[in-house]
């Protein structure tokens, strides 16, 4: 079986966030309140739109302890380390506006690429729930919610599955965006359709090799202009 695993790439990354960057990323992947954030995104000609964007995303990089920062969840982008999914979700904020939300949970994920696989499979053969600590406040000002995750085991992480179970977006559009190591969306996509059947999935969803991660901003222009973002 080949798995497909984007905290299990074949070169791990050494390099490490300063204090300030991972102060600064923390910061930024906690999606404000409307009291905290102006209450409009930009469209594509620089104005205001009444529609919110919320960019949520699931990374082990940010799920793994203090010391993951050299693990194979991260990528080096513009000599930082950082999470796949995060770095690809910066890309999808950078031209649509959104707010960031880091999907985090109770559980402390392996760091090293090899123990993670382990514990990917066992989670889904316990068809786990991991306990979420992060919440999305206001969910009812966002008509727009892209969704990012690895893919593990030809599926979603356990963890989307907590998160899909949580929230209900009916009548929201969901936008998938993914990362992974050779199977693409596998079937995720129909299952996010399962899941939220009250909402419009797109299934147009954009994925990336973690091998490729660090040079996707332009890929992940092109395909939001598709979108018209």
């Amino acid at each position: 079986m080949i798995f497909s695993l984007t905290a299990c790439g074949g070169n791990q990354e050494s390099a490490s966030p300063s204090p300030a960057s991972q102060q600064e990323e923390t910061q930024n992947t906690q999606a404000a309140s409307s009291s905290e954030e102006g209450n409009s995104s930009q469209d594509n000609n620089g104005g205001s739109t009444d529609s919110k964007i919320l960019i949520a995303y699931f990374t082990a990089a940010e799920n793994s302890g203090v010391d993951a920062v050299s693990s194979a969840s991260y990528s080096t982008v513009n000599g930082t380390a950082v999470g796949r999914l995060r770095a690809v979700a910066d890309m999808i904020q950078a031209e649509t506006g959104g707010e960031l939300f880091s999907i985090q949970t109770s559980v402390v994920y392996p760091a090293d690429g090899g123990e993670l696989i382990d514990y990917a499979s066992k989670e889904q053969e316990d068809n786990a729930r991991p306990e979420l600590t992060s919440q999305i406040e206001n969910l009812d000002q966002y008509e727009t919610v892209f969704v990012g995750f690895p893919t593990w085991w030809y599926d979603m992480p356990q963890a989307l599955y907590s998160f899909f179970d949580a929230y209900d977006f009916s009548g929201k559009t969901i936008i998938p965006f993914n990362v992974h190591n050779g199977s693409r969306f596998s079937g995720t996509i129909d299952t996010i359709q399962e899941l939220e059947p009250d909402a419009e999935v797109i299934t147009d969803g954009f994925t990336v090799s973690e091998r490729d991660v660090s040079d996707a901003s332009g890929d992940v222009a092109e395909w939001l202009g598709g979108l018209g973002y």
